[in-house]
């Protein structure tokens, strides 16, 4: 009976310091990294296309004609958007074309981020 419970107690140990060094040293961290490099990946997917063709520093807003934008299940069209910070709009000018992330927010359509197209 001794050597039963000892031996039990060993097998506990054992399988906590195999499960400790496959966390610290396996799958986990690896999965995490993993799951990250996708997550940057999906980032660009987000932005849609569009071209300038008015900036309104003083309302805060910007006129795109734009392609579908997926992530708000909207047809292209051209639009007159509103931006979260006017610092967006110095990014920008009549006729660039642009790749930009917009978003719903307090009933409204906001341009939240704008770079340059490639």
């Amino acid at each position: 009976m001794k050597n039963i419970n000892t031996l039990l107690i060993l097998w506990a140990l054992l399988a906590g310091a195999v499960s400790a060094h496959a966390m610290s040293h396996g799958s986990a961290p690896m999965m995490a990294d993993h799951a990250q490099k996708d997550a940057v990946m999906a980032v660009p997917t987000d932005l849609a296309e569009g071209e300038v063709r008015k900036v309104d520093l003083e309302n805060k807003k910007i006129t795109i004609k734009h392609g579908d934008i997926k992530s708000l299940d909207m047809p292209g069209m051209t639009m007159v958007f509103q931006v979260r910070d006017a610092a967006l709009l110095e990014k920008a000018k009549a006729g660039d074309k642009i790749r930009f992330k917009a978003e719903k927010a307090n009933g409204a359509i906001v341009v939240t981020d704008i770079q340059p197209a490639r």
